[in-house]
């Protein structure tokens, strides 16, 4: 265990805020890197989800902020809004006791006119998507030609979502005479090749996949393909997990698997890549809200979660590479807590499976699938709803005021209400599913004088 007050950080109250957050010690990959970080060097890292590796960057990007100098110093990109969201966020946290430091976000699915608006005055660090960084960058509303550090975190996945040419088109925009930071879950040759085109001598820090895994517990299951979903049934009747990641190699199956679990009384939705972005963004809040129990979801789709506590994963298929296996069952065992990973194989798998117990140096853990075959399907419903209601930061609205309105006009009790998420033209409420026909027919709620539309989402 390796403390942070080993590091010469910046501002000196950095310590003080690291402990706040609850950052007492330094994970495996903050200990590896940041010394090689803050010292300015280039480096490139593999790190899973949940590993510290946005603290990790975000510490040395905070070390060489002037936070006088009104230009963009810094510019993590991200594969997804989602993610980047995720990030500007920990960056914000890291950045409590700095003052005067402007942190924004850019990703595609918000009004181009409010982020030229905010460019005006030059953010010191930006967060965002290849495309939509692209755009303000042809249009000459972000610079670039003061950058001293550059981050691509999950480069692998930017690379699935064909992204390169993009990203090679931001990185001539940028300063040769740079800091780069390169982030990735697992290691194709094409990072390699990345990383020797726009690194300079890189420190390599690989962590160790399989032994960051002991805490999770894997149980393989042997079934048909045409089996699978009612032993998927079975397996939720049985663990009634709180929450569920099922993951599968293909959005059509997402769709298929989402919406025969909806029908059993399960209570499930998709995530894939062919899903707007509200749509999205609705199903990752109900998801971590409490108003959604099962997720299924694709491998690129499920990238980037920020899911605190995750009771399950499921594997509906095996992944055809070891290292997203690993990655997918990190997500039940994330900061130390213990998690279960169910993997279902048919017989047409089986290649996968032998290549995966190679990989992990251990003997897979395969049990008897009458288990759950017997087991007689039982609900799994949510214990909250989402109460959608349009209006968000832009009108000023905060937790507080929607969580006034509900206990006052509407007649809720505080209990009843959960996890409040406020975007910029939306906010979305959980309320306990007992106190759900209290909101059931509400089409409009006053908020701070104003009439707001809302419902609850299907």
């Amino acid at each position: 265990m390796t403390a942070f007050s080993t590091l010469d950080l910046l501002p000196a109250s950095q310590l003080d805020n690291l402990n706040e957050l609850g950052y007492h010690a330094m994970t495996p990959i903050q200990a590896a890197a940041l010394p090689a970080i803050l010292a300015g060097r280039d480096v490139r890292a593999q790190a899973k989800t949940g590993s510290g590796k946005t603290a990790t960057f975000g510490l040395g990007v905070m070390q060489r902020i002037d936070v006088t100098q009104f230009v963009t110093q810094s510019l993590v990109i991200c594969p997804t809004r989602e993610l980047a969201d995720q990030v500007a966020k920990e960056l914000r946290r890291l950045a409590r006791f700095t003052a005067n430091i402007k942190i924004l976000t850019l990703c595609g699915g918000q009004p181009m006119g409010a982020q030229r608006d905010s460019l005006i005055h030059a953010p010191h660090i930006v967060v965002g998507t290849p495309g939509r960084l692209l755009e303000h960058l042809q249009r000459q509303t972000l610079q670039l030609g003061q950058l001293q550090t550059l981050v691509l975190d999950e480069a692998d996945r930017m690379l699935e979502m064909g992204f390169r040419d993009d990203i090679d088109n931001i990185i001539s925009h940028c300063p040769s005479s740079r800091q780069t930071l390169l982030f990735s879950a697992t290691w194709p040759e094409d990072i390699a090749k990345i990383s020797q085109r726009i690194q300079q001598d890189p420190l390599t820090v690989e962590t160790d996949v399989v032994a960051d895994l002991p805490s999770v517990e894997q149980l393989f299951f042997e079934t048909s393909a045409g089996d699978k979903l009612s032993v998927l049934v079975g397996l939720l009747s049985k663990h009634q997990p709180a929450s569920c990641v099922v993951f599968c190699n293909t959005r059509r199956e997402c769709d298929a698997i989402a919406h025969s679990l909806s029908n059993g009384q399960i209570s499930a939705l998709a995530l894939h890549g062919d899903l707007e972005q509200r749509d999205r963004d609705q199903v990752l809040i109900r998801f971590a809200n409490g108003s959604c129990r099962v997720l299924v979801a694709t491998d690129v789709a499920a990238r980037g979660l920020d899911i605190k506590s995750l009771a399950m994963v499921v594997n509906y298929q095996l992944s055809f590479d070891p290292e997203v296996h690993v990655h997918r069952i990190g997500r039940t065992a994330r900061a130390g807590e213990e998690g279960v990973a169910i993997s279902l194989v048919a017989p047409e798998e089986m290649n996968r499976a032998h290549t995966l117990e190679t990989f992990l140096e251990r003997s897979l853990n395969w049990h008897d699938i009458s288990t759950l075959t017997a087991v007689r399907p039982q609900p799994l419903l949510a214990e909250m709803v989402t109460l959608s209601i349009d209006g968000g930061k832009k009108a000023k609205i905060r937790s507080g005021d929607i969580l006034g309105a509900l206990t006052g006009d509407v007649g809720l009790s505080g209990e009843a209400i959960g996890k409040i998420d406020i975007a910029a033209n939306q906010a979305y409420v959980a309320i306990h599913h007992r106190s759900g026909h209290q909101a059931k027919h509400l089409q409009q709620i006053k908020i701070k004088g104003k009439s707001c539309r809302a419902r609850l989402l299907k």
